[in-house]
């Protein structure tokens, strides 16, 4: 299961496109309707979905044992911005299913019409 997990990268990539799908999902629960509402919940999606991935790659590299005293032996400035980076770089797997996670939240509007 190990090598699924953490050398391969079918899994991780699985995991956070489907994350993708479900962030905006969790988040229209809380969120108002509204067509502004709706612009402000996809990028507080793509914003928490990029910290889901920054963690997602900390454990990675925690699971792969990098012991994290040497991912911050540069400093947290460093580590973060590196994270970040992966993060960021991951939106090419979970961005597409986040838009259309969100494109498909009017449809389930209540009060409000698209």
């Amino acid at each position: 299961m190990t090598g699924w997990f953490a050398d391969g990268l079918l899994v991780p990539a699985i995991a956070l496109a489907a994350l993708g799908w479900v962030v905006p999902r969790l988040l229209a629960r809380i969120w108002p309707e509204g067509v502004l509402a709706l612009l402000a919940l996809a990028f507080a999606a793509a914003v928490a979905m990029t910290g889901v991935a920054m963690g997602f790659f900390l454990l990675l590299y925690l699971w792969q044992g990098v012991p994290l005293a040497d991912l911050a032996a540069a400093g947290w400035g460093p580590l973060l911005r590196q994270l970040a980076r992966l993060g960021l770089i991951s939106a090419l797997l979970w961005a597409p299913l986040l838009l259309l996670s969100v494109m498909g939240l009017p449809r389930r509007w209540r009060t409000r019409t698209w």
